[in-house]
């Protein structure tokens, strides 16, 4: 008997459709899996075994095949157990899937459904491919709810799961959730309250949060560069609604969502290592290419401190995301696009002792060495750019007596305004 359930497998923000066939005909008891899986997914042949026993449900004493169609795309995740298991228990039946619906899940050996990363997108593209329903692990259920117009039914065991597709038993569906905006989040611990002096470069801060202005602070050690870098996301606007959905997108695909709380409002604030590679900033990885530091940080700030550390060219792979918004990566498992809309604050020190006129320390640097270190920056990059502020080392006893500044309460209103 052939049975036959829809999932989905992911590529980048985006999904494509699987079709899952099994098929059991008398013959040597064996279990092939084709369509061009990835090791993740050829596992799952132990897992989906072990799960169906494990639940009380019959597995086929019989020749059985699994095909994942279409057979020339490579499927990799995790997300293929559950489609898996339910196309082996419908056929042994005799019972066809479903129509319009898709199933997406990991299966523990004991038949449990497990998390799986980037259910919000899969449930996205899945609604856009005409399915009116998806099965997914219940820990998951609310992103899929985020989706208006998709059921979405919240599975914990593959024994109840099978009992609701024969009729025996119901799974309520999770109800979508009406997602309302909420403007009072946005402003984190940091405040430029605690800023003493340097109004040039708060000026700056505001003026990068208004207009979506990169922005480069340079001076010594000690002048506060890092710690008004860290006040920029609380002035900034909360999250739009479409802003909010793309940031949870990208968190969902990394596992990065709070359970329960698929959308905040907050927006992200990233400050990656110096040391970083190209694939951590950028994207990348084996297979199909994963979101950067660059991506994290869409619609929200990206902090590059110590700028002049980084490695040349993951500083230059930063120059079409700046112009563009988006990051375009090209791997061994295809072509992806990620969002990169993000404000930049780089700090840097102007050369490498990082006292290079400051009025109390002495610079020990060579001018030949403070040329070097300043053209680690290239002019490309900079041009891209378009806020440049020095920031002076305030002495102890000009903090003693100047006075607090602006809360980023009462800037924030300015930036709204």
């Amino acid at each position: 008997m052939l049975a036959t359930v829809d999932s989905c497998v992911l590529a980048g923000l985006e999904a494509r459709r699987v079709e899952v066939q099994a098929d059991s005909a008398n013959g040597e008891t064996k279990f092939f899996l084709v369509g061009l899986a990835a090791t993740s997914v050829k596992e799952a042949r132990e897992r989906v075994r072990s799960a169906i026993k494990n639940s009380g449900l019959d597995f086929p004493r019989k020749r059985l095949t699994v095909n994942l169609a279409p057979a020339e795309m490579r499927k990799e995740g995790s997300g293929l157990d559950l489609p898996i298991a339910i196309a082996i228990a419908l056929a042994e039946v005799g019972k066809r899937g479903p129509a319009r619906s898709a199933f997406l899940g990991e299966l523990a050996l004991d038949g449990a459904i497990r998390h799986v990363d980037g259910v919000l997108v899969a449930a996205r593209c899945l609604k856009k491919l005409g399915f009116d329903r998806v099965f997914v692990p219940a820990a998951d259920a609310s992103e899929a709810a985020l989706i208006e117009g998709l059921e979405v039914i919240p599975c914990e065991h593959l024994a109840g799961v099978f009992a609701h597709l024969v009729g025996s038993a119901q799974i309520t569906p999770t109800p979508f959730t009406n997602v309302v905006v909420d403007e009072t989040t946005g402003v984190l611990e940091n405040d430029l309250a605690e800023v003493h002096g340097q109004e040039e470069a708060r000026r700056a801060i505001e003026v990068a949060a208004a207009g979506g202005h990169h922005l480069l602070l340079s001076g010594p050690p000690g002048s506060g560069k890092t710690m008004l870098a860290r006040c920029l996301p609380g002035i900034l606007p909360p999250l739009e609604l479409a802003e909010a959905f793309e940031v949870a997108q990208v968190r969902s695909l990394l596992g990065d969502l709070a359970p329960g709380r698929p959308l905040d409002w907050t927006r992200p604030f990233r400050a990656p290592h110096h040391g970083v590679s190209m694939a951590g900033l950028i994207g990348g990885g084996s297979g199909v290419a994963m979101p950067g530091e660059i991506s994290r940080a869409n619609h929200g700030v990206l902090f590059l401190d110590e700028l002049a550390e980084f490695q040349a060219p993951v500083l230059q792979a930063l120059r079409q995301p700046l112009e563009t918004g988006r990051v375009t990566i090209t791997r061994s498992g295809g072509t992806v696009t990620y969002p990169a809309r993000f404000t930049l604050v780089a700090a840097t020190n102007p050369c490498p002792c990082g006292w290079l006129g400051d009025p109390v320390r002495t610079c020990r640097c060579t001018q030949a060495v403070v040329d070097g270190y300043q053209r680690r920056l290239s002019g490309p990059l900079l041009d891209r750019i378009d806020l440049q502020v020095g920031v002076r080392r305030v002495p102890l006893t000009e903090l003693a007596a100047e006075p607090r500044g602006e809360p980023s309460q009462v800037v924030r209103e300015r930036v709204l305004a």
